[in-house]
Parts: structure tokens; C-alpha cells; sequence
């Protein structure tokens, strides 16, 4: 079956998605500018899973994570734009096609901007420590983070299960 093309506009909890996603990167990315004359030559590069620094690198090591950022902001978009590419179970019709788009929509975008909101983190917290500011992350970040990820996933999931 080819799947239709339907033009569904962003809602509101898209939009909100989007607003902190884009604030918290962008946020990061200026205050990395304003701070980089004052980095030292070496800041954190890794965390093992505790949150603690276990390898030092470059400060041009820095600007990895918001180029991968700015990748998946472009992936991620052209999926969020493009609902019919994604997979759908065999339940999908073409009378249900707005909603598993919809909702399927919602999961990319929430995916997208919570990984933004990741690697915002990463980077002030990478820069706090070699500025000297902060202490690390602590071993809380990681399953945190993981569980904030599933938590998305899961309720997704459900939803998507209630799509008749």
C-alpha cells in the first residue's frame, strides 16, 4: 500500500517541544563562544558511567557535540516533515494515517529536542569543569538520562497502541 501524503500542522506541544529544545541548544552554543577565550588548552572529552571525567582532550573537542546536534536537528526534520516514510503497524489504513503520522511526528520531535537538551547539558557541564565552576555530573546523569529516554519511548508506545 502506498501511504498518503497528508499535510498535518504542528501542534502546540510540538511547538513547546521545539522552543526549549532550540533555546536550551542555542543557550549553549552562545555561552560557549562567550567562555572560549577562557578555556584552557585541555577540558573534559569523556564521563564514564559514574559522570566522572576520564579523558581530557582539546577544546575544539567542544564543537563535536553541537556539530552532531546540528546533524540530527536536519535528520530529524526531514523525518518529522516526512510521517509517511516511518514504520507503522499492520493495522495502519489510510483512515488512521493522521493519526500514526500525528503521533508519530511526536515522537521524533520529542526525541530530537531531548537529545538537544543532552548535549546542551554535556557541553556547559564540560565547560563548567575546566572553567573550574563545577564538579561533574555524578552518577545520577546517565540513568537518568536513560530512563527520561525509555519513559519518552514507552508512553509513545501506549499511545500508539490506542490508534485503532
Amino acid at each position: 500500500m502506498k501511504r498518503p501524503i497528508i499535510d498535518i500542522p504542528k501542534t502546540g506541544s510540538e511547538w513547546l517541544w521545539d522552543v526549549v529544545g532550540c533555546l536550551f541548544f542555542v543557550g549553549s552554543l552562545l555561552f560557549l563562544v562567550f567562555v572560549w577565550n577562557q578555556l584552557p588548552d585541555e577540558v573534559p572529552a569523556h564521563y564514564n558511567a559514574l559522570g566522572e571525567v576520564d579523558r581530557w582532550g582539546s577544546k575544539w573537542e567542544l564543537l563535536l557535540l553541537p556539530g552532531i546536534g546540528v546533524f540530527i536537528i536536519f535528520l530529524m526534520q526531514v523525518l518529522e516533515k516526512h510521517p509517511e516514510l516511518h514504520n507503522y503497524p499492520a493495522r495502519f489504513t489510510e483512515s488512521n494515517a493522521d493519526q500514526f503520522y500525528l503521533h508519530s511526528r511526536k515522537i521524533v520531535n520529542q526525541i530530537k529536542n531531548s537529545c538537544l537538551l543532552i548535549f546542551s547539558v554535556i557541553l556547559l557541564e564540560s565547560v563548567s569543569i575546566a572553567l573550574g565552576w563545577g564538579g561533574g555530573f555524578g552518577k545520577w546523569f546517565l540513568p537518568i538520562t536513560i530512563i527520561g529516554m525509555i519513559v519518552l519511548l514507552v508512553i509513545g508506545i501506549v499511545k500508539q497502541k490506542k490508534i485503532q
